[in-house]
């Protein structure tokens, strides 16, 4: 039913649809990505939406549902197009499978499916993979590797060995690496001068992707597709907390910009806090769980073990999200001031 006037306020929305219109916001990411490294993400991007749609096939029929009807809601292609931006473009095709198998099946559908999962599938991909496979994960070409798409392949299925050259930190922990060993003899300043690796904001080549996503995220936001709540708020909380501490102390810490476009912040602003699913429902709630999870991602990154806090600062606030609805809910219509 379509009607256009009041009381009746039928949208032309359906799982399907705004699945679409993710995939579409995340294209300039993925074109910044070719553009800066090969086609080898496009290799994972094939094998990671194959490996999902085969999961997702699978678990339906087990559970008895139609494939066509679940299989056509993209659900699944969006996690696996997460996944594939989110591990290094040259990382080994059986792990973007392992986490794309974990996603789909423990984090998704022993959880009941779509709408019942309590944690985001594609971070908690992401986590198990770095908690696994730490060196794996860790490995980043930089952006002037001459590897060829046959070399690449090659990286990507195993039929070459892994070499040193084709594999680095990404800007965000080179940074962090780089203070450790100096133990406060070296500034952050000193540091991120070579702009062979960080180039002029965050990482040589990294900023173009980081604008790419911010620029669909914003298309989704034009959209309506996502409101600003959680991903504004989730940019102000790294953003305040870097800007404090780099007031404090410039030596030892990145100003604003640098945390901004460097790692996932981008990614994760307007793709992964904004999970209609896995976030909070309630305005408020939005704002609280997108602030959260920018500090405790900025915290991570800075303070933490590992190279970036996105996705288990997600995976945090994700246990949190029940909590934070109830207390945020607006009153009922017509109760307001009322006990």
């Amino acid at each position: 039913m379509n009607f256009s006037t009041p009381p009746y306020l039928a949208q032309n929305v359906s799982v399907q649809r705004v699945m679409l219109q993710v995939l579409a916001a995340l294209l300039p990411g993925i074109a910044a990505y070719v553009w800066l490294l090969g086609p080898a993400v496009l290799v994972q991007l094939v094998v990671a939406s194959a490996c999902a749609l085969a999961a997702e096939a699978a678990m339906l029929r087990l559970l008895g549902k139609p494939l066509a009807l679940y299989l056509g809601d993209g659900s699944a292609l969006v996690t696996a197009w997460l996944i594939a931006l989110a591990f290094p473009p040259l990382a080994p095709w059986w792990l973007i499978v392992v986490g794309v198998l974990f996603a789909i099946v423990i984090a998704k559908h022993l959880y009941g499916g779509l709408g019942q999962n309590p944690f985001n599938p594609a971070m908690i991909a992401f986590a198990v993979a770095i908690v696994s496979f730490p060196a794996l994960m860790s490995q980043w070409p930089p952006v002037d590797t001459n590897a060829g798409f046959v070399d690449q392949l090659a990286l990507i299925f195993g039929l070459a060995p892994r070499i040193d050259a084709m594999s680095g930190a990404t800007p965000l922990d080179a940074l962090k690496t780089a203070l450790k060993l100096g133990e406060g003899s070296v500034s952050v300043a000193k540091i991120v001068a070579d702009t062979s690796t960080y180039g002029q904001l965050a990482g040589r080549g990294w900023e173009w992707v980081a604008a790419a996503y911010l620029l669909g995220g914003l298309w989704l936001w034009q959209r309506k597709v996502i409101s600003a709540h959680a991903p504004f708020a989730f940019i102000g909380g790294i953003a305040l907390f870097a800007g404090a501490l780099w007031l404090w102390n410039p030596a030892q810490f990145a100003n604003p910009l640098f945390h901004l476009f460097s790692g996932g912040t981008m990614l994760g602003a307007f793709f992964i806090v904004t999970d209609p699913v896995s976030g909070c429902t309630t305005p408020k709630g939005k704002l609280i769980f997108g602030f959260a999870a920018g500090v405790l991602a900025y915290l991570i990154r800075v303070f933490g073990g590992y190279p970036d806090g996105v996705a288990f600062a997600v995976l945090l606030l994700n246990i949190c999200v029940p909590l934070i609805d109830l207390y945020t809910q607006p009153p009922i219509f017509g109760m307001k001031g009322k006990p």
